[in-house]
């Protein structure tokens, strides 16, 4: 280990290319989801992605408060994301602070462009996002905990939107970065997109990456966002052949 001023840097990848918890460099954390936890939201999800717990909520189309904000033309959409103040090690303040003002500005914007506003005109669609468990990429996990929140509520939309962050750890480009990569690593890069037509929702980027490692960075993170679309698509089935597969059960009762 080396390290800087009072902080040790842990070996984030081994001789074998295997990074601090096992994986290599272009594998995911683990991913649970499941939809509908909560019974008096329009539409809920809850992820597990690695050490991150994100709980998303959404309630709409319904009354804009406040009023000023209506559009008589459309709906508007908004994002509050939130850690609890026990969601990290580090002492928090409860309460929204800048970086979560930031992020959920950009939540906010990237749903703006995959949400059909334009069918509620003069409603808002509210989305709510709780950190209950931090470990690096809670924004991506609650932007994919909101994307399948939506999704449950019945809000039509071109397309779930998954999410996942690129990184520099060591010097190589690795997916999906973990709190200890993503304290010491060179560059992290959350990215979002609609996996049809491969557009970009969200795109930021910390440290630096050269043109090569860029490119390297959005391919594999590309990788890393179709094989979250699937997952995301997979629990959306489940839950509602478990629900259809109810429904028919009370029928034949």
């Amino acid at each position: 280990m080396g390290s800087v001023g009072a902080k040790e840097v842990p070996e984030l990848l081994n001789a074998e290319g295997r990074r601090i918890d096992g994986r290599r460099l272009d594998e995911l954390r683990p991913i649970s989801i499941k939809i509908a936890p909560l019974t008096r939201a329009d539409g809920s999800a809850f992820v597990e992605w690695g050490e991150n717990k994100v709980m998303a909520a959404v309630y709409g189309p319904r009354e804009v408060h406040p009023r000023h904000l209506m559009e008589t033309d459309k709906a508007i959409v908004q994002c509050r994301y939130n850690m609890a103040a026990f969601s990290v090690d580090e002492r928090k303040r409860p309460g929204l602070d800048r970086r979560s003002q930031e992020i959920s500005k950009v939540i906010t914007e990237a749903f703006e462009s995959v949400i059909f506003t334009e069918e509620f005109p003069k409603t808002s669609i509210d989305i709510y996002i709780e950190v209950l468990q931090a470990n690096a990429g809670t924004r991506c996990a609650g932007l994919v905990a909101a994307s399948l929140a939506l999704a449950d509520a019945g809000i039509p939309m071109a397309d779930l939107v998954p999410a996942v962050a690129v990184g520099k750890v060591a010097g190589r480009i690795a997916l999906d970065l973990k709190k200890e990569e993503d304290n010491f690593g060179e560059a992290d890069l959350p990215m979002a997109l609609v996996p049809q037509s491969g557009r970009l929702v969200l795109l930021q980027m910390e440290g630096h990456l050269n043109r090569g490692e860029l490119r390297e960075a959005l391919d594999l993170g590309v990788t890393g966002c179709r094989e979250i679309y699937r997952k995301m698509r997979e629990a959306l089935r489940a839950r509602y052949e478990a629900a259809g597969g109810a429904e028919e059960a009370e029928a034949a009762a």
